[in-house]
């Protein structure tokens, strides 16, 4: 069932079609107004607009009858090649998500997913949260793999979200960065929002999100200096962000700013970014797990690359 709209129109819109009035007024496009016009949803003082090209008045009186809102995407149950899983018991499901694979089905994607693939496979997943990300505790980027984990029981959600809420979650990824941060070792302290371009990105931004990363040098090499990375907190792509932020991106990550030479040299066509342990206790029998996840293939052939250059 839509939403019914009524107002007079104001005095700033005298004049102007309808289709862009609507667009104007309740965040439609042009073509969804005018979807909208012919349907018969729009009314003028009492009458149904005919075209989208009619004018409007100041003062009259438009009622509008708004489509709901599409449906969240379901998950499909398919297998996710390559998608191995690390541990499962009742609680949990512990994957090793590989590269192109998103956590759950959002608006706009049309790949795999981890809840999808498990489905697939025939694991059962807890029903909590929204239905297109149940069992869903946190997340990896589509191209960001490693280890991630999945609640199958109500208790074993509601318990690792407090968990990764109150930060008693040990993340630990292995990033490739471009160059020699110094110092080798320290914090990246900044808040994170949506880049104001709009454009999916995000960035740091004054108001942000309060963001924390803690890096450490594994390995230095000649063009790039592999990172053993610890998230204080969890922000959509918060390690690419922060990377970029102290100019060494991760090698690979074009959208942040790395070097597409040296991405093309060793191979890679997404960012060196990987989870490689994920620890936490277990949220039924009280005791510390620890899961960890190999790189892949891509990956390793990349540090190969690097480490005989240099």
């Amino acid at each position: 069932m839509g939403q019914v709209r009524s107002l007079h129109v104001p005095d700033g819109l005298e004049g102007e079609r309808i289709d862009a009035a609507l667009a104007r007024l309740f965040g439609l496009s042009r073509s969804g107004a005018a979807d909208i016009i012919a349907a018969g949803e729009v009314l003028l003082d009492g009458a149904e607009v005919a075209t989208k090209s009619e004018r409007l008045h100041a003062g009259a009186w438009l009622e509008v009858t708004l489509p709901p809102p599409p449906a969240p995407p379901a998950p499909v149950a398919e297998p996710v090649p390559g998608m191995a899983v690390l541990f499962e018991d009742d609680d949990i499901v512990v994957v090793n998500k590989p590269i192109g694979v998103a956590a759950h089905p959002t608006t706009g994607w049309t790949g795999p997913t981890v809840l999808g693939g498990l489905l697939g496979a025939g694991h059962t997943i807890a029903t909590s949260g929204a239905s297109e990300r149940q069992g869903v505790v946190h997340r990896l980027d589509a191209n960001t793999t490693g280890a991630m984990v999945v609640a199958k029981s109500e208790i074993a959600y509601s318990r690792l979200k407090r968990a990764f809420k109150e930060r008693r979650i040990d993340k630990r990824y292995q990033a490739l960065v471009q160059g020699h941060p110094d110092p080798f070792r320290g914090t990246v302290d900044a808040p994170i929002d949506r880049h104001p371009s709009g454009d999916g990105r995000f960035a740091v931004v004054a108001g942000g999100k309060p963001s924390v990363t803690h890096y450490d040098t594994v390995e230095a090499f000649r063009a790039a200096t592999l990172l053993d990375i610890d998230l204080e907190t969890g922000r959509t792509h918060q390690i690419r962000v922060h990377m970029s932020a102290i100019r060494h991106p991760c090698v690979g990550d074009m959208a942040y700013g790395a070097d597409p030479t040296l991405a093309a040299r060793l191979g890679l066509k997404r960012q060196w970014l990987h989870a490689v342990r994920l620890g936490f206790e277990h949220p039924t029998k009280s005791e510390w797990v620890e899961f960890e996840s190999p790189y892949p293939d891509d990956l390793a052939r990349a540090l190969e690359i690097v480490e005989a250059e240099s």
